[in-house]
Protein backbone atom coordinates (compact mmCIF):
# COMPACT_ATOMS: atom_id res chain seq x y z
CA UNK A 1 0.00 0.00 0.00
CA UNK A 2 1.03 3.56 -1.13
CA UNK A 3 0.37 6.95 0.64
CA UNK A 4 -1.46 7.51 -2.16
CA UNK A 5 -4.32 4.94 -1.15
CA UNK A 6 -5.13 6.68 1.43
CA UNK A 7 -8.12 9.24 1.38
CA UNK A 8 -6.55 12.53 0.63
CA UNK A 9 -7.69 16.48 0.61
CA UNK A 10 -5.19 17.44 -2.19
CA UNK A 11 -1.61 18.12 -2.23
CA UNK A 12 -0.34 20.69 0.38
CA UNK A 13 2.07 22.40 -1.97
CA UNK A 14 -0.03 25.79 -3.11
CA UNK A 15 -2.08 25.25 -1.06
CA UNK A 16 0.03 28.10 1.40
CA UNK A 17 3.02 30.50 0.58
CA UNK A 18 5.64 28.20 0.51
CA UNK A 19 8.11 30.32 0.81
CA UNK A 20 11.88 30.62 -0.22
CA UNK A 21 14.22 27.69 0.13
CA UNK A 22 16.40 29.73 2.72
CA UNK A 23 13.19 29.70 5.22
CA UNK A 24 13.39 25.28 5.60
CA UNK A 25 17.37 25.77 5.77
CA UNK A 26 16.56 27.98 8.80
CA UNK A 27 14.19 26.10 10.30
CA UNK A 28 16.46 22.95 9.96
CA UNK A 29 19.30 24.54 11.43
CA UNK A 30 16.79 25.68 14.79
CA UNK A 31 15.59 21.94 15.11
CA UNK A 32 19.44 20.67 14.83
CA UNK A 33 19.82 23.02 17.38
CA UNK A 34 16.84 22.41 19.91
CA UNK A 35 17.67 18.66 19.27
CA UNK A 36 21.11 19.27 20.79
CA UNK A 37 19.64 21.04 23.64
CA UNK A 38 17.86 18.23 24.54
CA UNK A 39 20.54 15.62 24.11
CA UNK A 40 19.93 14.40 20.67
CA UNK A 41 15.66 14.19 21.57
CA UNK A 42 13.91 16.17 18.64
CA UNK A 43 10.83 18.27 20.08
CA UNK A 44 7.73 16.49 19.99
CA UNK A 45 5.29 19.19 19.85
CA UNK A 46 5.53 22.60 17.73
CA UNK A 47 3.30 25.55 17.51
CA UNK A 48 2.40 26.79 13.84
CA UNK A 49 0.67 29.42 11.91
CA UNK A 50 0.05 30.02 7.92
CA UNK A 51 3.80 31.93 7.83
CA UNK A 52 6.06 28.92 9.17
CA UNK A 53 3.51 26.05 7.59
CA UNK A 54 5.92 24.99 4.56
CA UNK A 55 9.08 24.87 6.57
CA UNK A 56 8.06 23.16 9.98
CA UNK A 57 5.19 20.70 8.59
CA UNK A 58 5.37 20.86 4.84
CA UNK A 59 9.36 20.16 4.67
CA UNK A 60 9.41 18.24 7.53
CA UNK A 61 6.61 15.63 6.55
CA UNK A 62 9.14 14.93 2.98
CA UNK A 63 11.08 12.54 5.70
CA UNK A 64 8.79 11.74 8.52
CA UNK A 65 5.02 11.81 9.94
CA UNK A 66 3.49 15.07 10.79
CA UNK A 67 0.44 14.94 12.40
CA UNK A 68 -1.17 18.11 12.82
CA UNK A 69 -3.48 19.59 15.17
CA UNK A 70 -6.04 22.01 14.28
CA UNK A 71 -7.67 23.61 17.26
CA UNK A 72 -8.80 26.80 19.36
CA UNK A 73 -6.43 26.46 22.01
CA UNK A 74 -8.68 29.25 24.00
CA UNK A 75 -11.86 26.35 23.70
CA UNK A 76 -11.69 24.08 27.09
CA UNK A 77 -12.36 21.10 25.57
CA UNK A 78 -10.06 21.35 22.79
CA UNK A 79 -6.87 22.14 25.09
CA UNK A 80 -7.91 18.79 26.94
CA UNK A 81 -7.47 16.14 23.95
CA UNK A 82 -4.47 18.96 22.89
CA UNK A 83 -2.79 17.63 26.54
CA UNK A 84 -3.52 13.79 25.62
CA UNK A 85 -2.40 14.67 22.22
CA UNK A 86 1.41 15.86 23.32
CA UNK A 87 0.73 12.41 26.04
CA UNK A 88 1.28 10.30 22.70
CA UNK A 89 3.70 12.82 21.81
CA UNK A 90 6.16 12.17 23.73
CA UNK A 91 5.43 8.52 24.29
CA UNK A 92 6.16 8.21 20.05
CA UNK A 93 9.24 10.41 20.07
CA UNK A 94 11.07 10.06 17.49
CA UNK A 95 8.09 8.22 15.23
CA UNK A 96 6.22 11.43 14.50
CA UNK A 97 5.92 14.71 14.85
CA UNK A 98 2.43 16.76 16.98
CA UNK A 99 2.11 20.31 14.89
CA UNK A 100 -0.29 22.47 16.37
CA UNK A 101 -2.79 25.23 14.60
CA UNK A 102 -5.17 27.55 16.06
CA UNK A 103 -7.23 28.01 13.33
CA UNK A 104 -8.72 31.43 15.09
CA UNK A 105 -5.26 32.67 14.21
CA UNK A 106 -3.84 30.60 11.36
CA UNK A 107 -7.13 30.75 9.23
CA UNK A 108 -5.63 30.42 5.82
CA UNK A 109 -3.94 26.66 7.03
CA UNK A 110 -7.60 25.61 7.61
CA UNK A 111 -9.17 26.85 4.54
CA UNK A 112 -6.62 24.97 2.59
CA UNK A 113 -7.72 21.30 4.40
CA UNK A 114 -11.53 22.51 4.12
CA UNK A 115 -11.70 22.09 7.99
CA UNK A 116 -15.49 21.86 8.68
CA UNK A 117 -15.30 21.42 12.72
CA UNK A 118 -12.03 21.36 15.07
CA UNK A 119 -10.46 19.86 16.67
CA UNK A 120 -9.06 18.10 14.05
CA UNK A 121 -6.74 15.64 13.18
CA UNK A 122 -4.67 15.20 9.74
CA UNK A 123 -1.43 12.72 9.21
CA UNK A 124 0.76 14.76 7.21
CA UNK A 125 3.23 12.57 4.82
CA UNK A 126 5.49 13.70 1.71
CA UNK A 127 3.26 17.15 1.59
CA UNK A 128 -0.04 14.76 1.57
CA UNK A 129 -2.92 14.55 4.17
CA UNK A 130 -2.67 10.79 4.17
CA UNK A 131 -5.50 10.18 6.91
CA UNK A 132 -7.86 12.21 9.32
CA UNK A 133 -9.72 12.13 12.74
CA UNK A 134 -12.32 14.35 12.96
CA UNK A 135 -13.76 15.38 15.67
CA UNK A 136 -12.41 14.47 19.50
CA UNK A 137 -11.45 10.57 19.53
CA UNK A 138 -10.76 8.97 23.04
CA UNK A 139 -7.22 7.66 24.04
CA UNK A 140 -7.94 3.95 23.37
CA UNK A 141 -9.45 5.26 19.37
CA UNK A 142 -6.59 7.65 19.02
CA UNK A 143 -3.62 4.54 19.88
CA UNK A 144 -5.82 2.26 17.58
CA UNK A 145 -5.86 5.02 14.53
CA UNK A 146 -1.86 5.46 15.29
CA UNK A 147 -1.30 1.56 15.32
CA UNK A 148 -3.46 1.40 11.62
CA UNK A 149 -1.44 4.31 10.71
CA UNK A 150 2.45 3.33 11.51
CA UNK A 151 1.79 -0.20 10.15
CA UNK A 152 0.50 0.98 6.99
CA UNK A 153 2.82 3.67 6.55
CA UNK A 154 5.90 1.40 8.13
CA UNK A 155 7.89 0.57 4.57
CA UNK A 156 7.65 4.47 3.33
CA UNK A 157 9.17 6.10 7.01
CA UNK A 158 13.21 6.06 8.04
CA UNK A 159 13.74 3.87 11.15
CA UNK A 160 13.61 4.95 14.60
CA UNK A 161 16.59 5.25 16.23
CA UNK A 162 17.37 2.97 18.67
CA UNK A 163 18.09 5.75 21.10
CA UNK A 164 14.49 6.86 20.80
CA UNK A 165 12.88 3.85 21.06
CA UNK A 166 14.55 2.77 24.51
CA UNK A 167 13.53 6.34 25.41
CA UNK A 168 9.69 5.58 24.15
CA UNK A 169 9.90 2.30 26.14
CA UNK A 170 10.97 2.95 29.58
CA UNK A 171 11.68 0.25 31.77
CA UNK A 172 9.15 0.38 34.79
CA UNK A 173 10.47 0.95 37.91
CA UNK A 174 9.91 -2.56 40.71
CA UNK A 175 6.82 -2.03 42.41
CA UNK A 176 6.90 -0.98 46.05
CA UNK A 177 6.35 -3.99 48.13
CA UNK A 178 3.30 -2.96 49.97
CA UNK A 179 1.57 -1.80 47.46
CA UNK A 180 2.34 -5.53 45.89
CA UNK A 181 0.75 -6.32 49.88
CA UNK A 182 -2.30 -4.22 49.18
CA UNK A 183 -2.81 -6.02 45.79
CA UNK A 184 -2.60 -9.25 47.14
CA UNK A 185 -4.88 -8.52 49.99
CA UNK A 186 -7.58 -6.99 47.79
CA UNK A 187 -7.39 -10.21 45.59
CA UNK A 188 -8.19 -11.95 48.52
CA UNK A 189 -10.72 -10.40 49.50
CA UNK A 190 -8.83 -8.78 53.00
CA UNK A 191 -9.51 -5.21 52.97
CA UNK A 192 -8.34 -4.84 56.43
CA UNK A 193 -4.95 -6.27 55.42
CA UNK A 194 -5.00 -3.73 52.16
CA UNK A 195 -5.58 -0.68 54.19
CA UNK A 196 -3.18 -2.18 56.43
CA UNK A 197 -0.23 -2.14 53.79
CA UNK A 198 -1.43 0.96 52.20
CA UNK A 199 -1.45 2.90 55.88
CA UNK A 200 2.56 1.63 56.10
CA UNK A 201 3.46 2.87 53.21
CA UNK A 202 2.35 6.19 53.85
CA UNK A 203 3.83 6.12 56.98
CA UNK A 204 7.54 5.52 54.91
CA UNK A 205 5.98 8.26 52.22
CA UNK A 206 3.13 10.59 53.22
CA UNK A 207 2.54 11.70 49.54
CA UNK A 208 2.76 8.38 47.88
CA UNK A 209 -0.16 8.84 45.32
CA UNK A 210 -0.67 5.08 45.08
CA UNK A 211 -1.12 4.47 48.82
CA UNK A 212 -3.94 7.61 48.74
CA UNK A 213 -5.50 6.52 45.54
CA UNK A 214 -5.51 2.64 46.99
CA UNK A 215 -6.87 3.63 50.40
CA UNK A 216 -9.78 5.95 48.66
CA UNK A 217 -10.72 3.31 46.43
CA UNK A 218 -10.51 0.57 49.53
CA UNK A 219 -12.88 3.10 51.05
CA UNK A 220 -15.53 3.48 48.28
CA UNK A 221 -15.59 -0.12 48.44
CA UNK A 222 -16.40 -0.62 52.36
CA UNK A 223 -19.32 1.91 51.62
CA UNK A 224 -20.74 0.09 49.05
CA UNK A 225 -20.24 -3.98 49.93
CA UNK A 226 -23.28 -4.00 51.97
CA UNK A 227 -25.65 -1.84 50.29
CA UNK A 228 -28.60 -2.99 47.87
CA UNK A 229 -28.20 -0.86 44.61
CA UNK A 230 -32.03 -1.44 43.79
CA UNK A 231 -32.84 0.00 47.01
CA UNK A 232 -30.23 3.15 46.52
CA UNK A 233 -32.24 3.51 43.02
CA UNK A 234 -35.49 3.62 44.54
CA UNK A 235 -34.60 6.41 47.21
CA UNK A 236 -33.35 8.53 44.69
CA UNK A 237 -36.91 9.50 43.77
CA UNK A 238 -36.98 11.40 46.91
CA UNK A 239 -34.64 14.64 46.13
CA UNK A 240 -34.65 15.03 49.77
CA UNK A 241 -32.20 11.99 50.72
CA UNK A 242 -28.69 13.16 50.06
CA UNK A 243 -26.94 9.72 51.23
CA UNK A 244 -28.93 8.06 48.59
CA UNK A 245 -27.13 10.59 46.15
CA UNK A 246 -24.23 9.77 47.83
CA UNK A 247 -24.01 6.04 47.05
CA UNK A 248 -25.32 6.41 43.98
CA UNK A 249 -22.20 8.29 42.79
CA UNK A 250 -20.06 5.92 44.58
CA UNK A 251 -21.82 2.90 42.28
CA UNK A 252 -21.44 5.15 39.44
CA UNK A 253 -17.65 5.10 40.40
CA UNK A 254 -17.66 1.77 40.72
CA UNK A 255 -18.82 1.27 37.30
CA UNK A 256 -16.27 3.38 35.51
CA UNK A 257 -18.94 6.53 35.04
CA UNK A 258 -16.63 8.74 36.28
CA UNK A 259 -17.69 12.26 35.00
CA UNK A 260 -21.73 11.16 35.98
CA UNK A 261 -20.90 10.43 39.45
CA UNK A 262 -18.89 14.34 40.20
CA UNK A 263 -21.63 16.03 38.00
CA UNK A 264 -24.46 13.92 40.51
CA UNK A 265 -22.62 15.84 43.37
CA UNK A 266 -21.81 18.65 41.92
CA UNK A 267 -25.54 19.05 41.50
CA UNK A 268 -26.29 18.65 45.20
CA UNK A 269 -24.13 21.22 46.28
CA UNK A 270 -25.67 23.28 44.03
CA UNK A 271 -28.85 22.95 45.46
CA UNK A 272 -28.31 22.61 48.61
CA UNK A 273 -26.84 24.66 51.77
CA UNK A 274 -25.50 24.30 55.13
CA UNK A 275 -24.45 20.75 56.70
CA UNK A 276 -25.94 19.11 53.54
CA UNK A 277 -23.66 20.87 50.94
CA UNK A 278 -21.03 20.34 53.06
CA UNK A 279 -21.67 16.62 53.30
CA UNK A 280 -21.79 16.14 49.10
CA UNK A 281 -18.81 18.49 48.80
CA UNK A 282 -16.39 16.24 51.12
CA UNK A 283 -17.71 13.08 49.75
CA UNK A 284 -17.04 14.64 46.50
CA UNK A 285 -13.60 15.57 47.61
CA UNK A 286 -13.21 11.38 49.02
CA UNK A 287 -14.07 10.16 45.44
CA UNK A 288 -11.68 12.44 43.77
CA UNK A 289 -9.08 10.75 45.88
CA UNK A 290 -10.08 7.44 44.03
CA UNK A 291 -7.75 8.74 40.91
CA UNK A 292 -4.86 10.91 40.03
CA UNK A 293 -4.67 14.19 40.96
CA UNK A 294 -3.73 15.32 37.43
CA UNK A 295 -6.95 12.91 35.99
CA UNK A 296 -8.59 14.82 33.33
CA UNK A 297 -11.91 14.23 34.85
CA UNK A 298 -11.00 14.97 38.57
CA UNK A 299 -9.68 18.30 36.85
CA UNK A 300 -12.33 19.36 35.11
CA UNK A 301 -15.03 18.53 38.35
CA UNK A 302 -12.79 20.65 40.68
CA UNK A 303 -12.85 23.80 38.37
CA UNK A 304 -16.81 23.00 38.33
CA UNK A 305 -17.26 22.39 42.49
CA UNK A 306 -15.44 25.72 42.49
CA UNK A 307 -17.88 27.34 40.31
CA UNK A 308 -20.95 25.46 42.48
CA UNK A 309 -19.56 27.01 45.55
CA UNK A 310 -18.58 30.24 44.38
Amino acid sequence: MSPADFNRAGSLYGAVDLGARKQALEAQARREATAQETGGTPVPVIDVDDANFATEVVERSMNSLVLLELTVTRAEQAREYSLLLEKLAAENAGRWLLARVDVEVSQQIAQALRVQNVPALYAIFQGQPVAVVPGIATEAQLRDWLSQLMEALAQYLPPVPEAAEAESQPEEPPTDPDVLAAEQAVDAGDLDGAVAAYERLLARSPNNEDAKVGLAGLGLIRRTQDVDPADVQGRLSDPADIGAQLLAADFEMLSGDVDTAFDRLIGVVRRTSGEERDRARLHLLSLFETLPADDPSVVKARRNLAGALF
